[in-house]
């Protein structure tokens, strides 16, 4: 297959792709960050490139203007290379720096304690001991392999411990030029406890984990340093998967037709990218990071250890494994120290992952009396229902719309995103990220959105535009639109809008997030009023406005109190892993006890589906102002 070379402008990026590669594969290849929010449908029209050189191939996008394609302007996920070509990537196409590109991102580094050693018994998944060993004699003359196991066995109260043969090759000569004082890193599998390093002196005081958030959107990886239970640091970076689709039903299919390999080594590349922003800046070594714990959805997952994902979106809906063995990092490409483990913790079915385990795990759902519900809103929404007796989850693809894809300006949570909007002195104004000139709107800023052009009037409840504001609502292609920034009040000398075919995805979006949540109640025979503890889940929960969600039915009208933004499940309860066996047992204990129930079974599904595709529901009774 022919070579061509791809030359990025004005960053002077060059990269050699095979002929029929897309533009955007090219940027990925190159280590180009693009605003590609729909994930490569050609559906947000946000990649926009000029290509100045060369040729290329592909449709023509409707969301180019005629004069942007006299001038040369392709879509990049919709343009494939045919020669050698040289593009002009315009300021808005790119992304910046992957960590500092998202202001949840930013925000994710303001990293919490979450280990309460009152209720867990501290005992990391993987320890650092200094020995201080009997030196042999005639009187005791064990073995040197022995010796150590011994030790260990006695220091942590453990049944089995081992070695692979090239530690146990290594221990004559370290144990007797270090005078039997030795640091072993040991670590947990099962009950049995692996010696997988040993190295001379007292080196116990370095002992890092990292533990990682394997989002669709984006991936977070925590420092822990495991001797003080405490987090040190964490980075982020936007999932370089996002190229072959926002949703991982999207990936799934790419997979399928080129391959998992593509969609692993992005995932691990990511991974390695925020362990080494790590290891830099807060000057540690490699080598004393021990262990990597990942939690995540089901697919996720089976990318991470590039599992066969071909049965996962196909009836019956099953995964390779929801739990999977602690192996080696290095096994996957995970550069930490070349004895390392990685844990991915276990998970409930093909839908519903180890980031909702953990999520139980963290909200301490599964030992609460009263009964608890825990969403986590996303293109992905699953929903978990219990107590301490038992447990219920289910899953509905909700798509990205209320993540920003789906939304001709929707935008990733960045700077310069809408990320607020409200009412004063009877305008409708907007807050954005970092206060800077708006780009677009954002999760939380379309959700209030939406709740405020609701409240004035300016849509109805089947989110139609029925008022007209002067300029502020036009019609194109049949479609009207309502214009939250115009082009001149913009520095940007960009116009900021939504359409109805937005807001028709939007409530799509939330329509099937709450159709779950009644569905799975239903199945129970329980109501909304019989929650006591409401869990929203993930960082777009963090920033959601209560009322607004409650405003467009995307949350049901309970008491305030009783809703609960838990922020980063996920990432908490994998840390409470890393640090506790019994923790990590504990999850593997809500795995095997949690109930799958499919909605694809579910005959009235369709039902409540279509009820909740109004603003906020049909049965408007329901979502009447309740006392707080």
């Amino acid at each position: 297959m022919s070579l061509y070379t791809v030359t990025f402008n004005p960053l002077g990026k060059k990269v050699k792709v095979n002929r029929g590669t897309t533009l955007i594969e090219a940027a990925s290849e190159a280590d180009i960050s693009i605003n590609n929010v729909c994930g490569g449908d050609g559906i947000c029209g946000h990649c926009r490139m000029i290509v100045t050189e060369g040729k290329v191939s592909g449709r023509i996008s409707e969301k180019l203007t005629p004069d942007e394609i006299k001038k040369g302007y392709v879509l990049a996920c919709m343009s494939s290379v045919e020669s050698d070509v040289v593009v002009l990537i315009p300021e808005e196409t790119l992304v910046r720096e992957k960590d500092e590109a998202d202001e949840d991102i930013i925000r994710h580094k303001r990293a919490e304690d979450v280990f309460c050693k009152d209720k867990w018994q501290p005992f990391p998944l993987v320890q650092k001991i200094y020995l201080e060993l009997e030196q042999p004699s005639l009187s005791n003359n064990t073995a040197d392999h022995q010796r150590v196991c011994s030790a260990i066995k006695n220091r942590l109260s453990v049944t089995f411990s081992q070695a692979g043969l090239k530690i146990i090759k290594s221990l004559p000569d370290i144990l007797r030029d270090n005078n039997y004082h030795i640091t072993a890193t040991v670590g947990i599998r099962g009950n049995i406890a692996e010696f997988m390093y040993v190295e001379g002196g007292n080196t116990a005081d370095k002992n890092y984990l990292v533990v990682v958030d394997m989002g669709t959107t984006t991936v977070v990886a925590h420092l822990i340093d495991a001797n003080k239970y405490k987090t040190i640091d964490a980075k982020a970076c936007f999932n370089s998967q996002g190229i072959y689709g926002r949703e991982v039903t999207g990936r799934l299919i790419s997979a399928e037709k080129e391959g998992s390999s593509k969609l692993h080594k992005l995932l691990i590349d990511d991974i390695n990218e925020l362990i080494g922003k790590l290891v830099r800046d807060n000057k540690v070594h490699f080598k004393d990071i021990t262990a990597v714990i990942c939690a995540g959805n089901t697919v996720m997952g089976h990318f991470l250890l590039d599992l066969p994902i071909e049965n996962i979106r196909r009836t019956p809906y099953i995964a390779t494994s929801i739990e999977p063995p602690p192996l080696r990092a290095a096994e996957v490409g995970i550069k930490i120290n070349p004895r390392g483990l990685l844990y991915s913790l276990p998970g409930i079915s093909g839908w519903v992952g180890s980031d909702l385990t953990a999520g139980i795990l963290a909200t301490g759902l599964n030992e609460k009396s009263e009964t608890s519900l825990l969403v986590d809103i996303g293109t992905n929404g699953e929903v978990i229902v219990g107590n301490s007796e038992w447990i219920m989850a289910c899953s509905a693809s909700a798509g990205p719309a209320l993540e920003g894809a789906s939304v001709e300006c929707g935008v990733r949570a960045e700077k310069g995103a809408i990320e607020r909007v409200y009412v004063k002195a009877g305008e409708i104004c907007y807050d954005t990220i970092g206060k800077a000139p708006p780009i677009g709107v954002c999760g939380s800023g379309i959700i209030d959105l939406l709740s405020v052009l609701l409240n004035e009037g300016i849509i109805n409840r089947s989110g139609k535009i029925v008022k007209k504001i002067s300029k502020r609502v036009t019609t194109k292609e049949g479609i009207k639109r309502y214009y939250l920034v115009l082009e001149s009040e913009n520095r940007n000398k960009k116009p900021v809008y939504i359409t109805e075919a937005d807001i028709e995805n939007i409530i799509t979006a939330k329509a099937a997030i709450y159709a779950a949540m009644k569905i799975l109640l239903q199945r129970l025979d329980l109501q909304f009023t019989d929650i006591k503890h409401f869990y929203i889940a993930g960082a777009f929960g963090n920033y959601l406005d209560m009322e607004n969600a409650i405003t467009i039915g995307l949350i049901p009208n309970i008491p305030r109190d009783r809703v609960i933004f838990a922020g980063n499940t996920s990432i908490k309860g994998a840390t409470i892993a890393a640090l506790s066996q019994d923790a990590l047992n504990k999850i593997i204990e809500i795995e095997r006890n949690t109930t799958y129930y499919d909605l694809m079974g579910a005959d009235d599904y369709i039902h409540e589906f279509t009820k909740a595709m109004f603003l906020p529901h049909t049965d408007i009774e329901v979502f009447q102002t309740v006392e707080v």
